[in-house]
């Protein structure tokens, strides 16, 4: 077997039972980037408090995320794959980090103004030093790369300017810039067609729904706003459905479907119902897999263990090498 190229590290919040938008923004390839480096990945469930304030669901929740990790094609024999609080190490990484970072640097950042839109009554100490986890989280496993879409990347500039404060002032090199692997994220619209696919609004279809619900939710997405009748020619280019049956439907069918629905040879009706079918099908092997993990939970725990335990040895290899740089008694 060739040699890695080096390793990838990557976390996703517990939100419970994925959707489509963290299948095709995340999951799809955190699956693919195993064939080419050593992984390493996070459900961050520390991360998750800085905006949740009822807990209950939060370990149901994780649980739910590893299934669908798991289902997707995780490797647990090669990736290491645990929960983030189960290695405590990441707390001390993010408070040496915090005693080098310009507290106005966070307040800046794009993501903090925007989770204070979306979060005005809850801007806490955890949420202003969230960047800050995240660097802990990348630079405890001495990551290579980070893999990010576009609008990610000033994340991994701010962790590197982090890591060269820290070496600096500690006259030291024992933390490793990371860098970034590019990777296309598609946006993906939630089934108004408007707003980006979440659960927080209700605009998601969960990958691990029954095909029932499947068609449900399809059949309520809004396709092209222009269409009002069924003898109207649509314009695919401004329908959501027709961009996702671009990613799950046979190319010979979209090319199909491009040409009759703008000469309203296709409805928006039948439209829809193709790409339930097609979603269904695509998604009917995970859906499998993540049953037979679900009916075995004492093995998906064990694995989380043993992925804690493999990430826990990383993670105190650095910290020994940072305590000696800080210089701690």
């Amino acid at each position: 077997m060739p040699s890695k190229k080096g390793r990838v590290f990557s976390g996703i919040r517990p939100t419970g039972r994925a959707h489509l938008g963290n299948y095709l923004g995340a999951i799809k390839n955190y699956v693919a980037l195993q064939d080419e480096y050593e992984c390493v990945y996070c459900i961050v469930d520390i991360h998750a408090l800085t905006t949740v304030e009822d807990t209950l669901d939060l370990r149901t929740n994780t649980f739910e995320m590893a299934l669908d990790l798991l289902a997707a094609g995780i490797r647990p024999e090669e990736t290491i794959l645990f929960i983030q609080s189960h290695v405590p190490q990441v707390t001390e990484l993010h408070t040496f980090l915090s005693m080098v970072t310009p507290l106005g640097k966070l307040t800046d950042l794009p993501t903090f103004k925007d989770k204070v839109r979306q979060n005005p009554n809850n801007v806490n100490y955890g949420l202003v030093g969230y960047p800050v986890l995240m660097a802990a989280d990348i630079t405890l496993y001495r990551t290579d790369l980070v893999p990010v879409g576009i609008d990610q990347a000033p994340h991994i500039e701010f962790t590197r300017e982090i890591v060269r404060s820290f070496n600096y002032r500690y006259n030291t090199d024992v933390l490793i810039e990371p860098g970034m692997k590019n990777t296309e994220i598609p946006k993906v619209l939630g089934i108004d067609g408007k707003e980006k696919m979440s659960k927080s609004l209700n605009n998601h279809i969960e990958i691990a729904a029954t095909p029932e619900e499947t068609r449900k939710r399809i059949m309520q997405m809004v396709t092209d706003p222009q269409r009002i009748k069924r003898d109207d020619p649509g314009n695919p280019e401004v329908c959501n459905v027709f961009a996702l049956h671009k990613i799950f439907t046979p190319q010979v069918d979209v090319d199909m479907i491009d040409v009759e629905c703008r000469r309203a040879g296709i409805g928006c009706v039948d439209c829809k119902k193709r790409f339930a079918e097609n979603l269904n099908q695509a998604f009917e092997p995970f859906r499998a897999r993540r049953a037979a993990l679900a009916a075995q939970p004492a093995q998906v725990h064990a694995i989380l263990a043993d992925g804690a335990e493999r990430a826990r040895a990383l993670a105190e290899e650095t910290m020994q090498a940072v305590r000696r740089a800080v210089q701690l008694p």
